[in-house]
């Protein structure tokens, strides 16, 4: 049984669907809660040594920290409309409520310093199209360095990958400090769409690929609605989502290093791949979502 792969079931209690930590993931530095409020249900979030985002997935809520308020417009399914969000500090005491009921993440990261809250609009958050071919996929660049400084060490973005298309493509890895590459510790979370390409659902599944050169890792998983994969080290990727079944991940980074970074090096066996994306047109279907809503 993989270590890496943590299915739907194996990392929650009865209200969060996800409670994942450094250290019940073996590292330092990245861990993610997923939590589900009914309507009209308030909850307390205390950070401690974490710093986080206030992401939703399905659903509006009201967020209350050090004093300030933020109203997060949401969105009905991470397959329908880029979303809001809030960042949270370390040493906080967060307020969550919603009127009609929310699935919300929080990926965090252990941190040292302790930044002031602060609200992410939607319409800020940048939507790349990445790859092409079969390889093309929608990147949500909403925490990523450049784009979100507001972090100590926190990184995350989002990822669509349309049904059949492969993305975290080339294989690629962040393990260790060199030229292309910073030590990051990387959670994948995974939502997978039902037959309507909106509605998630446990019906469809996606493969995902970890593996290193000296063949000590080396998984192969298929992965459904909610699941979790674990990239302590080693090569990853690709992800691919099965025809029919349009794939969603959250990628949560946190790492040693000074300045945050998610610079990586290619599996040199397959990096070349991106050479041949010149010569391929785009998938029509990405990109998925904007801040306005859907699309295609």
């Amino acid at each position: 049984m993989s270590k890496l792969h943590r299915p739907l079931g194996t990392l929650s209690d009865e209200r969060d669907p996800v409670r994942l930590t450094p250290d019940s993931a073996g590292w330092t530095y990245s861990g993610l809660r997923v939590l589900s409020l009914t309507a009209g249900e308030s909850r307390i979030v205390r950070t401690g040594e974490y710093e986080a985002f206030v992401l939703p997935l399905a659903g509006a809520c009201t967020v209350r920290v050090d004093g300030q308020v933020f109203e997060l417009t949401g969105r009905d399914s991470v397959f329908t409309r880029v979303t809001d969000f809030a960042y949270v500090p370390r040493d906080a005491e967060v307020e969550l409520s919603t009127v009609e009921g929310i699935e919300v993440a929080l990926p965090m990261a252990r941190c040292a310093r302790r930044l002031e809250p602060r609200y992410g609009p939607a319409e800020n958050v940048p939507v790349e199209v990445r790859g092409a071919g079969q390889a093309t996929r929608q990147v949500t660049n909403f925490g990523v360095p450049g784009v979100w400084d507001h972090a100590d060490k926190l990184n995350a973005c989002e990822l669509i990958t349309p049904g059949g298309n492969w993305s975290s493509y080339p294989p690629h890895k962040h393990d260790e400090a060199s030229e292309c590459e910073v030590v990051n510790e990387e959670i994948y979370y995974f939502r997978v769409a039902g037959r309507d390409g909106v509605t998630t659902s446990r019906e469809g599944f996606g493969l995902h690929r970890t593996y290193t050169s000296d063949g000590e890792l080396d998984e192969d998983v298929a992965v459904r609605d909610g699941d979790v994969f674990l990239i302590p080290r080693g090569y990853h990727g690709p992800c691919v989502a099965a025809p029919g079944y349009p794939m969603y991940y959250l990628n949560v980074l946190a790492g040693p290093a000074v300045e945050r970074s998610m610079a990586f090096c290619d599996d040199p066996a397959h990096g070349w791949v991106r050479e041949t994306w010149n010569d391929q047109e785009l998938d029509p279907r990405c990109p998925v979502t904007s801040h306005e809503g859907r699309v295609s």
